[in-house]
């Protein structure tokens, strides 16, 4: 393959808020237009692996391939297979499989069944990266980098699952040629549950938003008291806390109304708690969004961002790096969230968010702190497209790929 070997070195905070820890040092002597990449992940929502792959596109990367797989039950059962040549798409296919995660997982492993040759693998899990380290086996891969999205605890409980999942990412964090964390709390606690004498090479790439593209709220949109949730809809989120929460300020006076996007087990649960709880008019389902650009346009439309993880629960979140977040702090809006991310410090601290407790009063009463007062609101405001500027997704994957041996 046309990649050269990667070498280790160190080097200390990369300017995005988390650090590059074990820093592959360049050492590719061809640029992207030259080069390769498959990109193999599971779902289809705006994450790493669709930041990546806009990233290689618009740069014209001489080939990149996308193979996103299903993830959750209500993603159904398509798996999609796109090809890119010079910045261009050039094919699309689907493949329709049976689809009961986790149990249907092992049928990745499969699809497509003859991957094309390419110089660099990024797998966005264990079953992924497993197929690029096979490709790399038999010569069609030359460097195959595990890209850990979450970290989680017991993923399927207590059994064999988790076992066998375990021990396969512990194979991927020992025989891939790189591995990338979004968080330094994540890497250290898959250091410890796969402690050993060779571990890849970590860098740690903090969730981005696209700073340039994202539309931004209007500096009067505190009037408009429009609150919004985004991401998947399941207990640990806490959406069923904010629903309560735009109640219980709707009862005292405080006008607002809520937008919620996504989707997920929960969402028949959380509509029937907005009937009853004569919410229709206010509370409005926006569902699941595949263009991430119409979603940025609804954020900007609103005026706070809420993440209400619940904080009684174990939660992976305490682990990760939302992509809610930055995508609340990319359209500028000030954002009401518990204490469970790692980044709800620096967010804190910053000024762009006001931290509460996992109740509905405690929520209630940071959205109306942020929406009371319009000088406050905008100085929040602020706080957020200023702190938007260190998550930008064009900086923060230009100097990953250079850490990992690429021309960006």
């Amino acid at each position: 393959m046309s990649l050269r070997s990667w070498t280790v070195s160190k080097a200390g905070n990369d300017g995005h808020g988390e650090g590059i820890r074990d820093v592959v040092s360049p050492k590719s002597d061809q640029p992207l237009s030259a080069l390769s990449f498959v990109i193999a992940a599971n779902g289809f929502a705006e994450g790493p692996a669709q930041a990546l792959r806009d990233y290689l596109v618009e740069k014209r990367a001489g080939r990149v391939i996308t193979i996103l797989h299903p993830l959750a039950p209500e993603g159904g059962p398509v798996h999609l297979i796109d090809r890119y040549e010079g910045g261009v798409r050039v094919s699309s296919k689907r493949v329709w499989l049976p689809s009961k995660p986790p149990f249907t997982y092992p049928l990745d492993l499969f699809v497509p069944p003859w991957p094309a040759a390419v110089d660099v693998w990024f797998g966005f899990n264990p079953t992924t990266c497993l197929r690029g380290l096979a490709a790399k086996k038999v010569g069609r891969a030359g460097r195959v980098v595990y890209w850990c999205v979450d970290y989680v605890e017991d993923r399927f409980g207590k059994g064999v699952l988790t076992r066998a999942y375990e021990w396969l990412e512990g194979l991927c964090c020992r025989l891939a040629d790189a591995r990338v964390e979004l968080s330094s709390a994540a890497a250290q606690a898959r250091d410890q549950r796969h402690a050993g004498p060779r571990l890849a090479p970590t860098v740690v790439v903090p969730m981005g938003a696209w700073t340039q593209r994202t539309p931004k709220t209007s500096a009067d949109a505190w009037q408009v008291r429009r609150v919004v949730y985004l991401g998947h809809l399941v207990p640990r989120q806490g959406v069923g806390t904010m629903i309560d929460a735009i109640a219980l300020l709707n009862r005292r006076g405080f006008r607002v109304t809520a937008d919620i996007i996504g989707r997920g087990p929960e969402e028949a649960a959380l509509r029937g708690k907005v009937e009853r709880d004569g919410l229709a008019e206010i509370v409005r389902f926006r569902g699941f969004i595949e263009d991430h650009r119409r979603v940025e346009a609804i954020l900007a439309e609103c005026s706070v961002g809420v993440a209400p993880y619940l904080t009684e629960v174990a939660s992976f979140t305490q682990f990760a790096d939302p992509g809610k977040l930055k995508a609340y702090l990319g359209a500028g809006l000030p954002i009401v969230l518990t204490r469970v991310p790692p980044i709800a410090t620096e967010l804190e601290e910053s000024g762009a968010a006001y931290i509460v407790e996992s109740s509905a009063e405690s929520v209630a009463r940071g959205i109306e702190v942020v929406l009371s007062s319009g000088v406050d609101w905008q100085r929040r405001r602020d706080a957020s497209l200023t702190l938007t500027q260190r998550y930008d997704w064009e900086v923060i994957l230009r100097d990953a790929l250079q850490s990992l041996g690429l021309d960006a």
